[in-house]
């Protein structure tokens, strides 16, 4: 059975009625360009999360890691983003009908992040792509992203979810694995474990 939802917040006036909005430096530090600590920050970064709108007004969140540095400041308005994805391509064919993207940066140990929000561009421009050689294998796409909108995250959700610290990884060695899902929701006759070979291989031989 579906939830019902008895006391939804449902306008802009009720919800600041609830939570007041607060004129601390919180409101006020939005910036429209990548200025230079934004850009220290992404030049430390292995890891970033990109959004975008499906073709049906749904939404999309992929991960994108490497290297830190792997994602490009090429000015203060433009940042290059190497695809290194699965195929998958979802993030691409949602920029072909939406270019809004969100995107939001993470640095191991660290408990800030950077936020940025913009439009995205699909590209293959050669002289776009030389710079992300990897293992000798050239991207075939790079994501050429515009920025509008840039702040940091204050550290508190992750300081609350103790997200960098090894002693809270206590679910990690029995949380559900790839294969898992697969089987859960693919019709294949293979096993558990041959579903994981699968994809332990496609980790090892596929990385670029």
């Amino acid at each position: 059975m579906a939830l019902i939802v008895s006391d939804p917040v449902d306008t802009v006036a009720k919800l600041r009625a609830i939570l007041p909005r607060w004129n601390g430096n919180a409101s006020r530090k939005d910036h429209d360009r990548v200025n230079d600590v934004a850009a220290s920050f992404i030049a430390r970064s292995p890891y970033v999360i990109i959004s975008s709108a499906t073709h049906d007004g749904g939404h999309d969140v992929s991960p994108k890691g490497d290297e830190p540095g792997f994602v490009t400041v090429q000015d203060d308005k433009t940042l290059i983003i190497p695809d290194l994805g699965n195929h998958r391509l979802d993030t691409f064919e949602n920029l072909l009908v939406d270019p809004r993207v969100g995107l939001l940066f993470l640095i191991p140990g660290h408990t800030e992040t950077l936020r940025i929000a913009g439009t995205g561009q699909i590209a293959r421009d050669e002289v776009l792509r030389a710079p992300f050689v990897m293992n000798g294998r050239l991207p075939e796409l790079v994501l050429v992203v515009t920025v509008k909108q840039v702040f940091m995250h204050c550290s508190k959700s992750l300081v609350r979810s103790k997200l960098w610290s090894p002693k809270s990884w206590t679910h990690a060695d029995d949380a559900p694995s790839l294969a898992q899902w697969v089987k859960s929701t693919v019709d294949t006759a293979e096993t558990l474990e041959q579903v994981q070979g699968i994809h332990d291989r496609d980790r090892e031989n596929r990385l670029y």
